[in-house]
């Protein structure tokens, strides 16, 4: 009698709260399939994660209709967070991101602003309601049923709940690791364990760069190389008319004397700067790493940490890593020492006077890198720098009065403030440029500088006026003693970045793509 009490009070709380749920998913940018025509596996895994939400809470709260409201509670937030990443970075919430929830905490300059503080305010004032409103509201199911019964009815729903995402796991069809199409086919719910069931995979590759070694044999002395991932650089004068021609001068010199540039296709979109990075590093594409594309220092980059930072240190070169801001922000302090750096210059070197609107200023950075290049006389140096200053949110700086004048030839409509900020900070990577170039040709050895952006800025109010851009960035490698100066363009993906450099600067048997990777002859188990 009292297992049949335990069921009565239960089903319907967990019927109204499957049901309604669907229509909740429904709301996910930029859409899902209905649930007819889904496989039976993605419903079940929706299903099993919707059961394990309300399992825990009714075990903590012991109250069926306050578990079931506060599952849907928290899968509202999740909508609206993944609502609010779509309309910023072209892409919608998956599992890989609950990892940011922490990264909020810890930095929340970087995330929350783009949820919104209104819409953070709103999801904390429903979460305390619902559990105020719930206590409140409900007995407990402990008041009028004996704890053994209770918690032999909690065995039986995490029984149920287990099953459900075992089956689902096992029997989902392959994911295609397109966010986008993977939560049309399979749900917001139902894709989503899928894909941390499958980071635990390693892909066991050996980056590309591993085979290949460089012909350091030719080159004497071996050159510098400053290595510049320039926070959201693009070059938007051809995206958007109204922006002066003059802009970016340094770079044009330098692109007009450079050995090779053009256009870098990069896997990302206003943000998730670590794709970029770690494809330029170590060579490897996106589809080389499946579902590790979309945080690939969470799990790959311990175990296949040959880099080009590792290739150069092993031939002489001092590896130094710049990066104004804290060097724990994405474990690059644990990763860059795999990656074969040396060194690593983070916040900590940098006074909080030097900063350019929020973060540390190109121009202060571009005073360390040159100052790191007069320390190095006689042994090679590699200088990564990761630029800060023109990370957004840009919506919480305010433009100039001059500053339309000053970057553009005529006024942006109305709405556009963000564009003025972004340029200003442009123009000053633009000034950083010219100096690392200046310091460059002060030296007597040869030296070569790689610039390239990580990823478009994120200004969605500028891009529902002037339209989307590509969402490629602008690279270039340009040399400060190269006798033949031709300007080659040539477009390029990320991954085919460094191969291009090394073969540029003399230090690699052989150019074109990159090859293909190759599966060790001793696999590594995994992690």
């Amino acid at each position: 009698m009292a297992a049949e009490s335990f069921i009565a009070a239960v089903w319907l709380p967990i019927l109204t709260g499957l049901l309604a749920s669907f229509p909740i998913e429904a709301l996910v940018k930029p859409g899902v399939a209905g649930p007819w025509r889904r496989p039976l596996s993605s419903l079940a895994l929706h299903c099993g994660l919707w059961l394990a939400v309300y399992s825990f809470e009714l075990a903590v709260f012991q109250r069926p209709w306050f578990a079931a409201f506060v599952a849907l509670s928290f899968l509202v937030i999740l909508v609206l967070v993944n609502n609010a990443k779509f309309d910023s970075l072209h892409e919608p919430f998956f599992a890989q991101d609950f990892e940011y929830f922490l990264d909020t905490i810890r930095f929340p300059r970087l995330y929350l602003p783009f949820f919104g503080i209104a819409k953070a305010i709103g999801a904390t004032i429903i979460v305390v309601s619902a559990i105020a409103l719930g206590l409140y509201l409900e007995l407990p199911l402990t008041a009028a049923l004996p704890w053994s019964v209770f918690l032999a009815g909690i065995a039986v729903l995490s029984a149920i709940t287990s099953g459900l995402l075992y089956w689902g796991v096992k029997a989902s069809p392959p994911m295609t690791w397109d966010p986008i199409e993977d939560i049309r086919s399979h749900g917001f719910l139902g894709s989503m364990l899928p894909y941390i069931t499958a980071e635990r995979t390693d892909p066991r590759l050996v980056p590309p760069l591993k085979n290949i070694g460089p012909a350091t044999r030719n080159v004497s002395p071996l050159p510098h190389l400053v290595a510049v991932q320039s926070e959201s650089y693009f070059d938007p004068r051809g995206w958007c008319s109204l922006i002066r021609p003059d802009l970016l001068g340094q770079i044009d010199t330098l692109k007009d004397a450079a050995a090779i540039h053009g256009q870098l296709r990069v896997p990302a979109w206003g943000a998730n700067t670590v794709r970029t990075e770690f494809a330029v590093l170590s060579g490897l594409s996106p589809a080389q790493i499946g579902v590790h594309r979309f945080n690939p220092y969470r799990k790959l980059a311990a175990w296949s940490p040959f880099t080009l930072a590792t290739l150069l240190q092993s031939h002489g070169y001092k590896t130094i890593c710049i990066h104004p801001y804290p060097a724990e922000f994405y474990k690059r302090n644990k990763i860059f020492p795999l990656f074969g750096f040396d060194q690593f210059i983070d916040i900590q070197s940098f006074a909080s006077n030097e900063k350019s609107g929020p973060y540390i200023g190109d121009l202060t950075l571009g005073e360390t890198i040159c100052a790191e290049l007069r320390r190095s006389t006689n042994q090679p140096v590699f200088l990564f720098v990761i630029t800060m200053e023109n990370h957004g949110p840009l919506h919480w700086e305010k433009p100039f009065a001059h500053e339309c004048n000053q970057y553009c030839t005529q006024a942006l409509p109305q709405g556009c403030d963000d564009l003025l900020i972004y340029l200003r900070h442009l123009r000053n990577a633009d000034t950083m440029a010219g100096m690392i170039a200046q310091a460059l040709q002060s030296l007597e050895r040869k030296a070569w500088l790689c610039w390239y952006g990580d990823h478009v800025p994120i200004m969605p109010a500028v891009y529902r006026t002037f339209g989307n851009p590509s969402g490629e960035t602008d690279y270039f490698l340009w040399s400060n003693r190269e006798e033949q100066r031709v300007g080659q363009h040539m477009d390029l993906r990320a991954e085919q970045l460094a191969v291009q450099l090394l073969a540029k600067m003399g230090l690699m048997e052989q150019q074109g793509d990159l090859p293909a990777p190759r599966r060790p002859e001793i696999a590594r188990q995994n992690a």
